[in-house]
């Protein structure tokens, strides 16, 4: 028997989008589906994901939805077209979805930025240090699923290697940085790989040391994948059941506001380098 598509988290954003679209317009499921001429059942199919929607009735929705932004409207178009399945797909029947999830939106995201207090942002983490971080969870992972996690961990980062890599913006707690996962020869690696991948063109890496005291999002663990269109941003935040995913406009504005003001106070990027060179020596 043939597995049934499992929408991903592009396509599922399409729906919320068109059903936020319609609501703003203050119209219902069946005013929408009647001023497109399909059946009410069809809108609610659409907007929960099922079916598909053409860029043509995208622009008719939208118009219907009184939206004239533009570049708006050519990120849904690109949302309903973009829905191939990405290398996460293999591993769809092992790992949580929301992991899936995650490197969807990595992968299509224009830019990335993050900000981790307790650990190495995972799209910066060596395989012994990736390895070592799944082996402490509880209830424990069976080897196998270790590995799985560890595959899946690995493949992310493949981002940052394209010809065309979306820019990266880092910001680590000094927390992070002195936790000798896996032991002193592991952690010297890890540090000596944030060195290494500081100096791309692409990425920037900022630390944000204990001398600071108290600063705006401490204790968050958080992923930004900026869209097409800032609307289309989405927000990763890592919790003990796994990522929630954040995408309500006034969330992102908080999100993007809290990233700018923990950028401000971190150490400039070749302090940064310095610092970390630091943390290594003493390994």
């Amino acid at each position: 028997m043939t597995r049934k598509a499992v929408p991903g988290v592009r396509r599922r954003r399409l729906g919320t989008e068109l059903r936020r679209l319609r609501e703003q317009a203050g119209l219902t499921a069946t005013e929408g589906a009647r001023l497109l001429g399909i059946s009410q059942a069809q809108l609610s199919n659409i907007e929960a994901s099922r079916f598909g929607v053409s860029p043509e009735r995208l622009h008719a929705m939208a118009r219907n939805y009184r939206c004239s932004e533009t570049t708006y409207i050519d990120g849904l178009i690109d949302l309903a077209r973009d829905q191939k399945n990405g290398w996460w797909e293999t591993f769809r029947e092992v790992l949580p979805a929301s992991l899936l999830d995650l490197a969807e939106l990595e992968c299509h995201a224009t830019g990335l930025q993050s900000a981790n207090t307790a650990h190495i942002p995972g799209l910066l983490q060596t395989t012994d240090h990736a390895r070592e971080i799944f082996r402490q969870v509880v209830p424990e992972f069976s080897r196998t699923e270790i590995e799985h996690r560890v595959s899946h961990r690995l493949q992310r980062q493949s981002i940052l290697d394209l010809p065309s890599p979306p820019p990266y913006q880092a910001v680590i707690h000094e927390a992070a940085l002195r936790v000798p996962v896996g032991g002193s020869t592991v952690a010297r690696h890890q540090l000596d790989h944030l060195l290494e991948q500081s100096e791309r063109e692409h990425i920037i890496i900022q630390v944000l040391p204990f001398s600071i005291g108290a600063y705006p999002g401490s204790g968050q663990t958080i992923l930004y994948a900026h869209g097409s269109t800032p609307r289309l941003d989405t927000v990763s935040l890592d919790q003990s059941h796994g990522p929630a995913l954040v995408d309500a406009e006034a969330e992102l504005d908080a999100y993007r506001s809290l990233l700018a003001r923990m950028a401000t106070v971190a150490l400039p990027p070749a302090d940064s380098r310095n610092f970390i060179s630091s943390i290594a020596r003493q390994l």
